[in-house]
């Protein structure tokens, strides 16, 4: 009989650049107070689900979020680099409402489909996405086999991921799509993955 790792992927709570529509990419912003109740919430409601690991961005947004959903649980949160937001270099900082109609149009597409153009601006590929990523979530599955595994990242790359195993695109799974403290829970064998349940996540059909 197969083994599988049941992961719920977890988008972080909101911050004030979330609720002031400004691009964060790296940018190590905390989490606010309505970020900290919705975190609360979640684990309100995942209580019940008895977490084998624990792994998180190292960004203090994602950190926190997963330090509230597991509060009294006595478990250690893992923290890595490889689950960070995309970089969005020059982009960071910046009122996503302020930027031109061609700015705009260009940091989406960059979301979706431009590699060669992210790289002249100094925003992180999909390439780059996926040699950190995904090998550090295959080896996540692979080493909790027959557990659950809360794992807490960021929308961005949340939203690359999903794609990237066939979930939705760019047309079902639009930026904007997946709220804070989204999650999705997903089954791997520490290959494939096949996402079993969502919450906070909207997919247009």
């Amino acid at each position: 009989m197969n083994k599988y790792c049941t992961i719920y992927l977890v988008r972080h709570g909101e911050t004030d650049w979330n609720a002031d529509g400004i691009i964060q990419g790296h940018s190590d912003i905390p989490l606010n107070k309505n970020g900290e109740k919705q975190a609360e919430e979640l684990g309100k409601e995942l209580k019940r689900i008895d977490f084998d690991a624990v792994f998180s961005s190292d960004l203090i947004r994602a950190k926190k979020s997963a330090e509230i959903i597991t509060s009294g649980k006595n478990i250690n949160i893992i923290t890595s680099i490889a689950l960070r937001e995309r970089d969005f270099g020059s982009y960071e900082g910046k009122h996503f409402s302020l930027l031109s109609k061609d700015e705009t149009s260009e940091l989406i597409s960059l979301y979706d489909h431009k590699e060669k153009k992210r790289e002249e601006l100094g925003v992180e590929t999909d390439r780059s996405l996926e040699a950190r990523f995904i090998p550090y979530i295959r080896e996540i599955c692979q080493k909790n086999l027959d557990k659950n595994v809360l794992v807490v990242i960021h929308g961005g790359i949340m939203r690359w991921f999903l794609m990237h195993i066939k979930y939705g695109d760019i047309r079902s799974l639009p930026v904007g799509s997946i709220s804070n403290m989204a999650y999705a829970k997903i089954e791997s064998d520490g290959v494939n993955f096949t996402v079993k349940k969502t919450s906070g996540i909207t997919k247009k059909e």
